[in-house]
């Protein structure tokens, strides 16, 4: 009898440890699913219910502690508990070395440990667990780990950057063929694919890829959709692309979702703030007085074309001979091939967390359009009174109500200020540089 009852202590253990298990990934789904359950109104509680409910997971585990506090799993699961929470936990980071110590194909134990070395601000140590959880047995969490880390190691120079950007792309699309039906796995390749974007050259095709990404996350996770990162780091890019509809919306929701932080709503601010500039200046002409603009534009003529005159001109799309130059009322919307926009600089903008450098210019007939110029060096810029002209320039028209504002202006985008022709002249390289956007990796 003695020994039927040892016999069956080891079936107890493991059904114990499989209960906290349970306990654990109940809290995990607590806070991931907090809006399943919540509305959106409650997120300023998120935070302070989630520390709660892992307070309570935690009082229940340690219940057991004197029974397990030498077995892996136990450790596991104690430190998988603390590291719901945001901040590092050094108790965590003792229970998962313990862990993988006792049992190192633990593969759970050197992912979270990871996170715990991360949330420390140690990459260096977070990247060697994930790759030895990889080593262990290879799995989505440890390939969109490594995808988030890789992106955020320093990098030696730009090259070396450029290479650690094209293996966090790939990782990350390892992890979603691992697993289709993850929507944190779509995210984050999401996530990839926009620093991709940003760091090899604004390729349009990497941005389709980010934002159908984004959509396949939030379609096969219906909590994917309550990320505020997500709409965050997807209105960064309907910025870039100016989207400025779905960026204000984006940055908006992220607001809602996580109302302690600060910068979605700073975001909206700020842009919000340039759109209602931008409308202003266009409507007043930079308020330049009417006896000005019209000595501004007296000297205004084809000599400005410069290059652009030449039979052997080749356009940014490849286009080989002289622009027609036309007037800015009878541009078309999209791309107006074999012809240049040219105009008089009559304001220029410079606001917080601008994308683009922003002027307005205004042709022969008096009419005013704004140009947004991307990926300019700071030390760029153009002048009030200064000849602008664009080739084959790219028009769009925006139609935008957020809230309680509207704003209606149409634009010219220039991907590069290599693209303008500044008082007869090409801009030189330096005038140049890639783009860098701000979007929030940590927590993806």
């Amino acid at each position: 009898m003695a020994e039927d009852e040892k016999s069956s202590e080891p079936v107890k253990d493991k059904n114990d440890l499989h209960i906290m298990k349970e306990l654990v990934d109940e809290l995990y789904n607590y806070r991931d699913c907090y809006f399943e359950t919540h509305s959106v109104e409650d997120a300023g509680r998120k935070q302070r219910d989630v520390a709660q409910e892992m307070e309570r997971t935690l009082k229940e585990l340690e219940e057991k502690e004197e029974c397990f506090k030498h077995k892996a799993e136990f450790l596991l699961q104690k430190g998988r508990c603390l590291n719901v929470a945001p901040d590092f936990s050094a108790v965590a980071e003792e229970c998962l070395s313990r862990a993988v110590k006792l049992e190192p194909g633990l593969v759970d134990g050197w992912n979270t440990l990871g996170e715990q070395y991360w949330k420390k601000g140690d990459l260096t140590g977070a990247k060697n667990c994930f790759t030895g959880a990889m080593q262990q047995s290879k799995n989505k969490v440890s390939l969109r780990n490594l995808s988030m880390v890789l992106r955020q190691l320093p990098a030696a120079d730009s090259d070396a950057h450029s290479k650690q950007v094209l293996e966090s792309v790939d990782m990350a699309r390892q992890a979603v063929q691992l697993d289709v039906t993850d929507g944190t796995s779509w995210y984050i390749l999401g996530n990839a694919y926009v620093s991709l974007f940003f760091t090899c050259g604004q390729n349009p095709q990497l941005s389709q890829q980010a934002l159908s990404a984004y959509a396949q996350s939030e379609k096969v996770d219906r909590a994917a959709s309550c990320y505020p990162e997500l709409h965050f780091n997807r209105a960064t890019l309907f910025q870039y692309e100016e989207m400025f509809v779905s960026a204000l919306g984006g940055y908006s929701r992220a607001a809602a979702l996580d109302p302690g932080w600060e910068e979605p709503p700073e975001r909206e601010r700020q842009l919000l703030e340039y759109l209602g500039k931008v409308t202003e200046l266009l409507q007043n002409k930079g308020k330049v007085k009417a006896r000005r603009l019209r000595t501004m534009l007296s000297n205004l003529n084809t000599s400005a074309l410069g290059p652009c005159s030449s039979p052997q001109f080749r356009s940014p799309t490849g286009r080989v001979g002289s622009l027609e130059p036309r007037t800015l009322s009878s541009l078309t919307h999209g791309h107006n091939a074999g012809v240049a926009a040219l105009g008089k600089v009559v304001f220029s903008l410079a606001s917080e967390g601008r994308m683009a450098f922003t002027f307005g210019m205004v042709d022969s007939e008096e009419t005013c359009i704004v140009v947004m110029v991307y990926n300019t060096a700071d030390s760029w810029g153009v002048l009030i009174g200064d000849s602008v002209v664009i080739p084959e320039p790219q028009v769009k028209r925006h139609s935008i109500t957020h809230k309680d504002k509207t704003f209606d202006f149409k634009s010219i985008r220039v991907d590069s200020p290599l693209l303008t022709i500044v008082n007869g002249k090409r801009q030189n390289i330096q005038s140049q540089i890639a783009a860098s956007v701000s979007y929030k990796p940590q927590s993806e």
